[in-house]
């Protein structure tokens, strides 16, 4: 439930047992964030409230304006499902800071290794002077990711990174160049990576040249194109053979669950077609599960739904709690193919993320978060799918586990509609819910729930966004 006050109300106070200030904090008293927040959508300003337009006014006197910005409320904590801006708002987060804070903002075993980490000291370098905690995130990848070969791993500081190294090693091990992606792919925002995307704006526009020996296929997008598995990974593989050829190919990169082109799920059968013909042909088949990875989808790694087993697995995002991250993990006779100081970077397995991924990783397992993450889209899809009976512009309801998304459409043409979809997600945020949009076409909205989040504050969530939808109803 939400209450509507006068700017001046405080959420709690400086002596609330749960250490939640009001809007005067940042000033006095420091607010605490974690689990220990109430978890329940609390407005007492409109959003953006008075502070955070003021912090606005100097992000824009400081920050480049290339750094957009969703939704321009300031926080000052955050704990399980709740975030709380300079104004002392709360509100419901539904986007995990892009699939990041998996297991709950500020999670009880995270911040006890990072704390116990920082004291110890801050970093050495893993490449100089080597530390058990980067062995020990390697010792969990390997353990955790699909398969039961020998594995070797290591470690970056983001997704673009682990994607770009995963590439380098694809290419050394094959010695060979290309590269093939999918429609609607996005890898990151560094030159190859962005190569490796689809969408022109905002991510590539203006920034080429781009890097060479780069191949885009068709994505299975049962929405769109109505094709089975086995026919939709048919045509990509015909598309290569033809326009690329076997054997200059390099790596088969691709997301299991598509993130900023649309959270689309391949039909069943797409990915293990596309995993044989690149192991039947010599290619290295890479798995991006930057996004997907670590519990997201309902399993610790969305290639696990299909029994799919990628030579080389590109994590980041949800593996470290909320500090940065990202690992390339793979066959061993691949991953050693690098050459020594081929691989690594100053940052790269920094201590603290180190501490913070094993726990995260400790949280996901004991606190049994894959299964919650299954238990979340058996509690969302079926009401997204009851309004999308009502709603013609809802196109498609999708998803797997507690990565979700409805697609909006034109109900007349059934073209994509990203104005209608800028609506629904300014009404939630306005209502306090955080909502992200994505899509080639900008008109998807996806869910992206810390698993930590509570049943109650996710159903007040839904229910925003339910009745936001509806609006969209004829």
């Amino acid at each position: 439930m939400t209450t509507i006050a006068g700017p001046a109300a405080p959420i709690g106070s400086a002596s609330d047992a749960n250490g939640v200030g009001g809007p005067g904090d940042l000033a006095g008293a420091p607010v605490v964030g974690g689990p220990g927040l109430p978890q329940r959508r609390h407005l007492v300003t409109e959003l953006p409230g008075p502070r955070s337009r003021e912090l606005l006014a100097r992000r824009d006197a400081a920050v480049a304006r290339g750094v957009s910005i969703a939704l321009p409320v300031f926080v000052t904590a955050a704990g399980g499902g709740i975030l709380v801006d300079v104004d002392g708002n709360s509100l419901i987060d539904l986007g995990s800071g892009i699939a990041v804070t998996t297991v709950g903002n500020s999670a009880p075993r995270v911040v006890d290794n990072v704390i116990a980490q920082v004291q110890a000291f801050t970093h050495t370098c893993f490449m100089i002077t080597p530390y058990e905690g980067y062995v020990a995130v390697c010792e969990q990848l390997a353990r955790l990711t699909p398969g039961d070969h020998d594995k070797r791993s290591a470690l970056f500081n983001s997704g673009a990174e682990a994607v770009e190294n995963a590439v380098k090693i694809a290419r050394i091990h094959t010695r060979r160049q290309a590269v093939i992606v999918f429609d609607h792919a996005y890898h990151g925002r560094t030159n190859l990576t962005m190569a490796l995307t689809a969408k022109n704006h905002p991510y590539k526009n203006g920034f080429g040249p781009f890097a060479p020996e780069i191949y885009r296929v068709p994505l299975s997008y049962p929405f769109r194109d109505g094709l089975t598995g086995p026919e939709a990974a048919a045509r990509a593989i015909g598309i290569i053979e033809s326009q690329v050829g076997a054997a200059n190919v390099a790596a088969v990169l691709i997301e299991p669950v598509q993130g900023e082109g649309g959270f689309v799920v391949p039909a069943e059968g797409f990915l293990p077609a596309l995993a044989d013909w690149s192991r039947a042909n010599g290619a290295v088949f890479i798995a991006d599960e930057v996004q997907t990875g670590f519990a997201r989808t309902g399993a610790m790694f969305a290639c696990e739904h299909e029994a799919v087993i990628p030579d080389l697995v590109a994590t980041a995002k949800g593996m470290a709690g909320g500090l940065p991250l990202s690992a390339v993990t793979g066959r061993a006779e691949i991953m050693e193919s690098a050459h020594p100081g081929g691989l690594g970077g100053t940052y790269g397995g920094n201590p603290l993320a180190c501490a913070a991924a094993l726990g995260a990783i400790e949280t996901i397992e004991r606190d049994g978060l894959v299964a919650r993450a299954r238990t979340i889209g058996e509690r969302v899809l079926p009401r997204l799918r009851s309004v999308a009976e009502r709603v013609p512009a809802i196109g498609e309801v999708r998803g797997r586990g507690a990565m979700l998304a409805v697609e909006i459409v034109d109900p007349g043409t059934g073209e994509p509609d990203a104005a209608a979809t800028g609506r629904v997600a300014r009404r939630c945020h306005e209502q306090g819910v955080v909502v992200l949009t994505c899509g080639t076409d900008g008109n998807v909205l996806r869910l992206l729930p810390p698993l930590a989040i509570g049943d109650d504050l996710l159903d007040d969530g839904i229910a925003v966004l339910t009745d936001a939808l509806e609006t969209l109803a004829p």
